[in-house]
């Protein structure tokens, strides 16, 4: 009985065929990604990176690995970085600035600098709280 004509394996290679070539489409992404965001080379470079990736895939992604894959990785890294700080400047311009906790934490810091009086304090703290 011959094994290679079983339908199963055709199904498992057909389905690491698909697995390729959705990969080898991510990476032809990622590079050309890559090349677009680059600020340190200019539109003429760019341009010749792309036409490389585009004409000559499979040469053109290896010489962008090679040459480019720790600066790829290090510009993936500032990028979540500066996306990181952005969504953490973001949350926290929305959370302290509002809410019962941040009202009261306000006019705890009056009270300790002696601009209101206990009072004061308190009736704040009430009209935060509810």
């Amino acid at each position: 009985m011959d094994f290679t004509t079983h339908p199963f394996l055709n199904i498992l290679w057909t389905m690491f065929v698909i697995f390729v070539w959705l990969a080898w489409f991510w990476l032809l992404i990622t590079i050309s990604i890559d090349i677009f965001r680059r600020r340190d080379i200019g539109g003429g470079q760019k341009t010749l990176w792309f036409i490389l990736i585009i004409f000559l895939p499979l040469i053109g992604s290896l010489i962008y690995i090679i040459s480019q894959g720790g600066h790829m990785a290090e510009r993936n890294i500032e990028e979540a970085q500066r996306q990181q700080q952005a969504f953490d400047s973001y949350v926290d311009s929305r959370v302290a600035s509002s809410g019962p906790a941040a009202e009261i934490e306000k006019a705890k810091a009056l009270l300790d600098s002696g601009a209101i009086d206990q009072a004061e304090f308190q009736r704040l703290k009430a009209k935060a709280i509810g």
